[in-house]
């Protein structure tokens, strides 16, 4: 049986760090949408912000990204996917949401020089201010095209707050509640072989 597990989260929480880590651990493969995106944004030439933008009126975009998800589960591999929205079109997945504090996830994205097709905040206020227009259009648009609202934590089978966390504490929690998660499926699946 191939697993997934899909963590969700504003940016900023950790998703790309604590996924690539969760990967290496369990020997699974990792896919981000994020990467995706800013792939698509540079193919435009404007900014993830800007792209997000253009998805209001531009729909194909969002089906592109979509379309990958979707097909994910039917590889048949075990894979951690780093998407806001994955948990919605993967449910069989192990869904994560990692909270952060808006003001630690701007440091955090602040000082990381790491991120490519990202725009460079000359202020941590910048960023911080980017951070929280681009999560209210995410949030927006995701509810008009899927009727889901991100941001509700009864959406997900395990919510973290990775403010004050390290990365190591916030994977070993997450490994400790999917080793939960994997079991209850393995009997859930049982039972459904012996009902029949």
């Amino acid at each position: 049986m191939a697993y997934i597990i899909t963590l969700s989260g504003q940016l900023g929480s950790g998703k790309s760090t604590i996924g690539k880590m969760l990967a290496e651990k369990l020997g699974y493969s990792f896919y981000s949408t994020g990467n995706m995106q800013r792939q698509i944004a540079a193919r435009y030439g404007v900014t993830t912000l800007e792209l997000n933008e253009m998805c209001k009126t531009n729909p194909e975009i969002d089906r592109e990204i979509d379309s990958v998800l979707i097909d994910l589960p039917l590889s048949g591999q075990n894979y951690i996917v780093d998407s806001r929205v994955a948990f919605h079109f993967i449910p069989s997945s192990f869904k994560v949401k990692l909270n952060v504090e808006t003001v630690i996830a701007g440091e955090r994205i602040f000082n990381d020089t790491t991120r490519s097709g990202e725009k460079k905040y000359q202020q941590l206020e910048d960023a911080v201010e980017a951070l929280i227009s681009r999560r209210a259009l995410e949030v927006e648009r995701f509810k008009r095209i899927y009727n889901v609202d991100i941001d509700n934590d009864y959406n997900f089978d395990y919510v973290i707050d990775t403010t004050y966390k390290t990365p190591d504490e916030i994977c070993d929690l997450i490994l400790k509640r999917f080793e939960k998660f994997k079991r209850s499926l393995e009997v859930a699946l049982k039972q459904e072989e012996t009902d029949c």
